[in-house]
């Protein structure tokens, strides 16, 4: 948690209590439903919510942006980002049964009115959004072919419509069908610890 408030000083005590309290939900949870390792349980705030939260260095996400979280797992960007921006519509999807359940009491727990869960795959999904959250839940080109749909074209945010992908190690191959239309932004430029020292986020345009 002290990592949370180191990076993001500014936050409100609503926001700081409903941080606080991932880690009591996230212990009870995995003791039922191992959404997180049982190695990364208790690195829960560096290694998942301030990993998520790394999306908020590149991006504020103004009032009523929509934004799809695929494969969501746990609940991660998409529940520490719905916390940092209550005015922002999250949309969490997997399509396994029981980590939405998860998601879903987590959710509930925090009173998080801008998010909502569903067990769903994003190719089933008809609704569009102005950016899809992903964390290397697959390689990137596979990834793109199956949420590109569910981008809307027209933007209003600093940055273009597209995807938000957390990813790390080397993807260069991934990527090189797809290099005029991606930023790539090293998190360790935003968070000193030496789990992000390989951590990126990939922003694909849609446009």
């Amino acid at each position: 948690m002290k990592s949370i408030i180191k990076y993001f000083p500014n936050l409100t005590s609503e926001q700081k209590q409903k941080f606080a309290l991932l880690s009591e939900l996230y212990q009870f949870s995995n003791d039922k439903v191992n959404v997180i390792s049982r190695n990364d349980i208790q690195h829960l705030y560096i290694r998942h919510v301030l990993h998520s939260l790394s999306i908020a260095r590149i991006i504020d996400f103004k009032p009523k942006t929509k934004v799809l979280d695929v494969g969501t797992g746990g609940g991660f960007p998409g529940i520490p980002l719905a916390i940092l921006f209550p005015e922002t519509e999250f949309m969490l999807i997997d399509s396994t049964a029981k980590k939405i359940k998860v998601v879903e009491s987590v959710i509930k727990s925090l009173g998080l009115n801008n998010a909502t869960a569903k067990q769903i795959r994003s190719n089933e999904l008809k609704q569009k959004y102005d950016f899809v959250t992903g964390r290397a839940i697959a390689n990137f080109p596979k990834f793109v072919a199956s949420v590109k749909h569910n981008i809307k074209i027209q933007s209003f945010n600093s940055l273009q419509n597209g995807i938000l992908y957390l990813k790390g190690g080397s993807f260069t191959d991934e990527i090189k069908n797809f290099k005029k239309n991606i930023t790539i932004f090293q998190i360790k430029d935003f968070f000193e610890e030496d789990f992000f020292e390989t951590k990126k986020i990939i922003h694909y345009k849609i446009r």
